[in-house]
């Protein structure tokens, strides 16, 4: 299979742009349609297939005909107090021919501000009538004018509120989870409660207490070793259960002694897990 070469003057009588010996277009403007891979591109290929819907982005510039009209002012500088309405108004409608030969469900709104540019266009061509008080009329762009002022202000405000930062844009919440490493600490036991307690121990003996006569010798280190005993391969005893209220008086003071030695002696650990609470002994040896 050949193929034919145009000569530069054959292939500029053709119609066609000249090609070189490879077959590529030579460079004549130094204009190329764009570039591929680097290279560039002076022709579209016949057989590119470009979807109807490719080429409508400029279909998602606008918000809407306020948008576009306030676009077209700002773009040529023109006085927003005083728009000429003629090449306003040629430019909106070139632009909505455009969105209509592709979407006209899109173009509805657009074609309604169009009417209103006409409307204002041959409003103004018509001389003023006075109104029946003998002032001049409004100028039929007044109320459009307010629209497009009111409408420029609140996109500004909006953009101000865009550029604010933003939860989950422009930053993140900063969590950090710790496990507690404090100890809980319960109080000690004041004097004064521990007063109580063995007031309310003494209490209870007495009401249970046999009337007899008796002589007994009490040994404060005997109890001690019976404490320390009552303790022994035990977690927590409460201080109630420390002692025989069946015994007296003199069994339950003895008892108290040897517990205060003991804790004295640093052999025992006296604590309660809140104001109020039962107290509770411990030998002070034994892990926690």
């Amino acid at each position: 299979m050949t193929q034919e070469v145009l000569a530069p003057e054959d292939a500029g009588a053709a119609g066609v742009p000249p090609v070189d010996a490879q077959g590529l277009p030579e460079v004549v403007d130094h204009v190329a349609v764009t570039k591929l891979y680097g290279e560039p591109l002076f022709a579209l290929p016949q057989d590119l297939y470009i979807p109807p819907d490719a080429l409508e982005v400029f279909l998602e510039t606008f918000q809407g005909p306020l948008d576009l009209l306030l676009y077209l002012i700002r773009k040529q500088n023109f006085n927003i107090l005083d728009i000429p309405m003629a090449d306003v108004t040629r430019q909106y409608l070139a632009y909505v021919d455009q969105i209509r030969k592709r979407n006209l469900e899109l173009a509805a709104d657009y074609l309604l501000m169009a009417a209103m540019l006409i409307e204002i266009k041959s409003r103004m061509l018509l001389p003023p009538k006075k109104t029946e008080d003998g002032q001049e009329p409004e100028d039929p762009r007044a109320e459009l004018v307010r629209r497009l002022i009111e409408y420029e202000q609140m996109k500004q405000a909006a953009a101000k509120l865009d550029q604010l930062p933003l939860l989950g844009r422009d930053f993140l919440r900063v969590q950090v989870h710790s496990e507690p490493t404090q100890v809980v600490r319960h109080p000690d036991v004041s004097v004064d409660e521990l007063r109580e307690a063995w007031l309310d121990v003494l209490k209870r003996a007495r009401l249970t207490q046999h009337h007899k006569i008796s002589r007994e010798e009490l040994s404060v280190r005997e109890h001690m070793s019976i404490v320390l005993r009552t303790l022994q391969g035990r977690r927590f005893v409460e201080f109630e259960d420390l002692f025989d209220v069946t015994r007296g008086a003199q069994v339950l003071v003895v008892t108290f002694i040897a517990m205060l030695e003991l804790a004295r002696e640093r052999l025992l650990e006296i604590t309660q897990a809140e104001a109020f609470a039962p107290i509770y002994v411990r030998l002070a040896y034994q892990p926690s």
